[in-house]
């Protein structure tokens, strides 16, 4: 019997952080009914940036991504990443909002909500959780890690009490940055495991830092229950530890066998190979270990977002000064952990202090509502200066955010108006409403080509196509019912082992 479980992260987070989020769903159907074969915990497939990517880029709707995706896992679970009262989105929605998404979401395919708060503020999570639970999902209670002279093991811990007091089935310790040092990973699985030794307990560790595999031996010795990795296709730098080098790293304990075949994740590596080279264009080029993580704390993708706001002005040489600005910043702000929406909060102001050489001369919308309580609140208070500056006499708000909200559903079907067909098309128009609204008009006017279709196309036409090491393998650049139908084959083939 596996002792430990493996969540897949290869069609979620690990393009996301390595191909900014591009990977079409054509792509992914292929491999999906090999990957329902392997045995894995569950499948990361939805939620992050993929719902706004697929509007924003792939003109793709992100509904009939989760509905696909779920009709070819007949064994595995689904998980997605749910961003607490922001759901999908980046702001704060109304109740009614979450709890519509959160329906809808269970209704098309979900199985398993990781569901997080970029403040790690409780309260923000409440709907969320109450809404899964009713919907019949699996509420995972998730802590954001993040290191500073506010956040303890006990800190995070009497978090994890609240979460399981609002109904958890079970817990993250969410790694967005690579910070969780191996000590520190012993140290707070060994504390939640103790707190709550029924809860089923999951890390979930970006190897930005070099510090992740690591991190998830010294947690699963601890009694950490599942870990998140990543096909090595699409694994290593911002993304997480290789799939195939924990399982064989694992295999040769007995008490910590996850029970996956190497050989099986070995194949499906080739497939998403293939894969990756069509998207070349979106490599984040931030690749191997970046040490410095562990001072200015920046997730790999939001430097990527830095650089891009640097070189508009002609100023990508002042990245360093960014970052020291950064890690300032986020002092002021009461330590937020730097995950979205927060990390590009934090970002951005930094830049404008930097380029405009006064700090806080200019100051960004989502800097005040987060200085002003509307994200929830800081793990450390604000100082008066630093609140006086931001917000001149307005006073910050103390109680749930969400509490200010009016219900918006009913408003939000009169503003999709025709071009939405179902409620999955409102709550789409509601998370990005002009991303939405272009998707709809695409797909009313009969679905042309998109350009970024377009230029998957032209880079496949450049790539050469690898060598397969079996003919049960397809192509990774061929998308027709040829590679599909291999792909079931092959699935067909492990079933029967």
């Amino acid at each position: 019997m596996p002792k430990v479980g493996i969540t897949e992260t290869a069609i979620r987070d690990g393009h996301q952080s390595l191909l900014a989020t591009r990977m079409r769903t054509e792509d992914m159907i292929p491999a999906l009914e090999a990957m329902d074969a392997i045995g894995y915990h569950s499948i990361e497939c939805w939620g992050g940036a993929t719902f706004d990517s697929c509007l924003r880029f792939l003109k793709e709707d992100p509904w009939w991504r989760l509905r696909e995706i779920k009709s070819r896992l007949k064994k595995t679970p689904t998980q997605m990443l749910l961003r607490g009262q922001n759901a999908v989105g980046y702001r704060h929605y109304a109740d009614d909002v979450v709890r519509a998404f959160c329906d809808k979401a269970v209704e098309n395919g979900m199985d398993i909500f990781r569901i997080f708060d970029a403040l790690n503020d409780t309260r923000n999570l409440e709907t969320a959780f109450d809404a899964v639970k009713k919907a019949g999902g699996h509420v995972q209670g998730t802590i954001c890690y993040t290191t500073s002279p506010v956040h303890t093991v006990d800190k995070f811990a009497a978090m994890a009490d609240r979460m399981v007091e609002m109904g958890a089935d079970s817990l993250c310790i969410k790694d967005m940055a690579g910070l969780l040092s191996p000590m520190m990973a012993k140290a707070l699985v060994s504390r939640l495991k103790k707190d709550h030794p029924g809860m089923m307990v999951q890390m979930h560790c970006h190897d930005t830092s070099g510090y992740s595999e690591m991190a998830y031996l010294m947690g699963v010795q601890s009694g950490a229950d599942v870990i998140d990795c990543a096909i090595s296709a699409l694994a290593g730098g911002t993304s997480q530890p290789a799939t195939e080098t924990l399982v064989a790293a694992l295999a040769e304990d007995p008490e910590l066998n996850t029970g996956l075949e190497l050989h099986s994740l070995i194949q499906l590596a080739q497939y998403f190979r293939g894969v990756r080279r069509k998207y070349w264009r979106f490599e984040s080029n931030l690749l191997g270990v970046d040490s410095g993580v562990l001072e200015h704390q920046v997730p790999g993708g939001m430097i990527s977002n830095l650089v891009g706001q640097l070189r508009e002005q002609n100023q990508e040489a002042r990245l360093a000064e960014v970052l020291e600005e950064n890690a300032r910043v986020r002092a002021d702000l009461g330590y937020p952990p730097l995950v979205t929406p927060s990390s590009q909060i934090v970002g951005t102001q930094a830049v404008l202090n930097v380029l405009t050489g006064q700090r806080y001369g200019t100051v960004t919308r989502e800097t005040r509502n987060l200085a002003g309580g509307q994200y929830g609140q800081t793990a450390a208070g604000i100082s008066d200066d630093v609140l006086k500056t931001i917000l001149g006499e307005v006073k910050p708000i103390t109680h749930r955010p969400a509490d200010d909200l009016a219900p918006e559903m009913e408003q939000a079907k009169v503003d999709a108006g025709e071009l939405a067909k179902t409620d999955e098309d409102v709550l789409s128009h509601v998370m990005f409403p002009q991303p939405a609204k272009e998707f709809f008009e695409w797909r009313e006017g009969g679905e042309g080509p998109e350009r970024e279709l377009v230029a998957a196309v032209i880079g496949a036409l450049f790539v050469k196509e690898p060598a397969t090491a079996t003919r049960a393998v397809p192509s990774a650049a061929s998308n027709g019912a040829g590679s599909v139908d291999s792909w079931r084959q092959f699935g067909r083939m492990r079933q029967m082992r």
